[in-house]
């Protein structure tokens, strides 16, 4: 009901982030690929009127967004689609292929799982290849790394500075989920969608995990693989899990459950808040809870999709997963 009132931009189209978009508002991709996202999701759940909010989802993407000639998506407009920002995001794209996933499933359309491809081949194949399976945030509109990007702002809440080991293990994922998809669907997945996944797994605990002293993934690395922002956050350990579950059920390597399990022991011990409910969204360097990035718990998002992402097969989205398995039930 929100997205189709008061956070729909009825004047030029589009979504704002909060209600009662000012007139400065802009228009940026992530944003937009979680509203398809939750349109494919209400689809699935059989919500009054998300066949609307889906179409006029995909609609602002294909004629905002996606960009044919690069093969990802542009990042960011002013408010009336004019001014379109000099820079291409690393994380908006990965949002996207998780949501081009799921339009996949919802759609029936093969598309977007072609478009997905073409986003992974562009960050993981050809440039987190390229640099030890650290995954480059920031581009420029030709889609040259901006390596020294925000490097006077490294806990930017949307564009940090330097590597973020939590999108390693989120691409990884990602990239098994569009494996399986494209198998599915009777298109053979290239093979280096599961071996990047595996790099971006090891790498990112191998330069991530205790890599200050104390046990848990720090938030961001520089280009010399040390710690920037050492706090710990709750949604890269929430994803570290999900990508270790993936990867034992694609590969059955014990290593992963083993992960899986450390990580899990390691929520256990310092996100769960048994008093209060719910994750501590932060912890600060020696792994008490904090607020200095993200105060407060402001999402449920990661840790709900590491609870039930492990139970599902990877060759559909969530949503489409959970409905399957109901009704096989």
């Amino acid at each position: 009901s929100a997205l189709r009132g008061p956070l729909k931009d009825a004047r030029y189209g589009g979504w704002f982030a909060q209600a009662g978009g000012r007139q400065d508002s802009g228009k940026d991709a992530y944003l937009h690929a979680f509203v398809a996202l939750a349109a494919s999701s209400a689809v699935v759940a059989g919500v009054d009127d998300a066949e609307a909010l889906l179409s006029d989802a995909i609609d602002i993407i294909e004629r905002h967004f996606w960009s044919e000639e690069e093969g990802a998506l542009r990042e960011a407009y002013a408010r009336a689609w004019q001014m379109p920002e000099p820079y291409r995001g690393a994380n908006s794209n990965m949002h996207a292929t998780e949501a081009f996933l799921a339009l996949a499933d919802v759609t029936g359309n093969p598309v977007w799982l072609h478009r997905a491809l073409r986003i992974a081949e562009r960050i993981i194949h050809a440039h987190a290849a390229a640099n030890g399976y650290r995954v480059v945030e920031h581009f420029d509109v030709f889609w040259r790394p901006l390596k020294d990007y925000n490097q006077a702002h490294p806990a930017d809440h949307f564009r940090p500075y330097g590597t973020t080991p939590g999108h390693a293990f989120e691409w990884a994922r990602l990239l098994l989920h569009l494996e399986a998809s494209l198998a599915r669907c009777g298109h053979q997945p290239p093979p280096w969608l599961v071996d990047s996944a595996r790099a971006l797994f090891d790498a990112a605990c191998a330069q991530a995990w205790s890599v200050d002293g104390q046990p848990g993934f720090v938030y961001t690395l520089g280009w010399d693989d040390q710690p920037r922002v050492r706090a710990r956050l709750h949604w890269v350990h929430a994803e570290a899990c999900a990508c270790a579950a993936a990867l034992l059920q694609r590969t059955g390597q014990a290593r992963f459950e083993q992960w899986y399990r450390r990580c899990w022991d390691f929520i256990t011990e310092h996100f769960i808040d048994l008093e209060g409910g719910s994750w501590h969204h932060e912890l600060d360097a020696d792994n008490r809870p904090a607020g200095t990035i993200w105060p407060g718990k402001p999402d449920l998002y990661h840790a709900y999709q590491a609870l039930l992402l492990p139970g599902l097969p990877l060759a559909r989205s969530l949503a489409s997963g959970l409905a399957l398995n109901v009704t096989k039930r």
